[in-house]
């Protein structure tokens, strides 16, 4: 090991080869990025100024837009970057500080979808009960616990990243500094690392999955012995747009992270890198918005309040 060189930086990839995939690839994630920012942080200001959504509910969805904009803003600039580049270099240290934040935002989402769900297991389950069990303070130890032990585990991760040795290929095959691809690169041995890794996805996303999982259970079947379509139709719309973001999440994350590294597709990871990193970002805030009656009016209300100022 003392005869070899320390990498210093690594060389990021894009997605295609061909000039005129680039560019499609370029207005599209600068599409996505634009959506992801603009819909996030009005999501954030509607709630925060619409007293009518001062509710468990869009406390949480406010929290869920901040971890997309985290998200969204620790890959997408870099990835643009490459785009226009073909190839673009990032430092040892920057490499470490991109998958931190990733892997943080990653990390928080998937436990706030836990209390997302249970804030809506308590509204259709126990409604006479939700005032008291879904008080301000229980909402903000749920968004505090998410916020925390998911730094801690982001905190757990990069740590065992930075014991390891980087000393041979620094090119790594994808477009931003993620666990999986990482651990190819390195010289020392990665078994702990791939314990780590399988350990947190267990915790962050398969325990996280059963108990969403359960808390829909429970939910559909209290849906079900309501007696009229009218109410069904309600309570169901209720959590929906939940429902819809949980799936599509969850599906991506678990398959990127529980795979271990002898076994790591750089294609594949790749599209569903895109998908939780990119993707979700932007669709969340209009499956909340598009099939959300609440905010629609809320929205519309504020932008009539611009319009009579301007």
């Amino acid at each position: 090991m003392s005869n070899q060189t320390l990498v210093t930086e690594f060389i990021l990839w894009d997605f295609s080869e061909r000039p005129e995939y680039r560019i499609l690839f370029l207005v599209l994630f600068l599409s996505l990025y634009m959506v992801a920012l603009c819909g996030n942080s009005l999501i954030v200001a509607v709630v925060s100024f619409s007293s009518g959504l001062h509710t468990p509910l869009y406390f949480f969805l406010v929290n869920l837009a901040l971890l997309d904009v985290v998200c969204a803003c620790a890959v997408v600039p870099k990835l643009l970057e490459i785009l226009v580049a073909k190839e673009a270099d990032i430092s040892y240290r920057a490499c470490m500080t991109q998958m931190y934040f990733l892997t943080w935002s990653v990390a928080a989402e998937l436990l706030l979808f836990t209390a997302m769900a249970y804030d809506r297991y308590v509204a259709i389950c126990q409604p006479l009960h939700y005032g008291s069990m879904m008080n301000p303070k229980v909402c903000i130890a749920l968004a505090g616990a998410t916020w925390g032990v998911s730094m801690f585990g982001a905190t757990v991760n990069t740590c065992m990243m930075l014991r390891l040795t980087f000393c041979g290929p620094n090119v790594l095959n994808h477009f931003f500094c993620e666990i999986p691809p990482l651990l190819l690169l390195s010289c020392s041995s990665t078994y702990v690392n791939d314990i780590m890794t399988i350990v947190a996805d267990v915790f962050f996303a398969d325990m996280n999955f059963l108990l969403t999982v359960v808390s829909y259970g429970f939910i559909i079947a209290t849906i079900l012995k309501i007696r009229t379509a009218e109410g069904k139709r309600r309570a169901f719309s209720t959590c929906s747009s939940h429902l819809t973001v949980v799936t599509m999440y969850y599906s991506t994350v678990i398959y990127a992270y529980l795979s271990p590294s002898s076994s790591y597709s750089p294609a594949i990871g790749k599209a569903l890198a895109a998908l939780y990193s990119i993707v979700s970002p932007a669709l969340n805030p209009l499956i909340y918005t598009l099939r959300n009656k609440d905010v629609k009016v809320a929205l519309k209300k504020i932008l009539l309040l611009i319009m009579e100022k301007l």
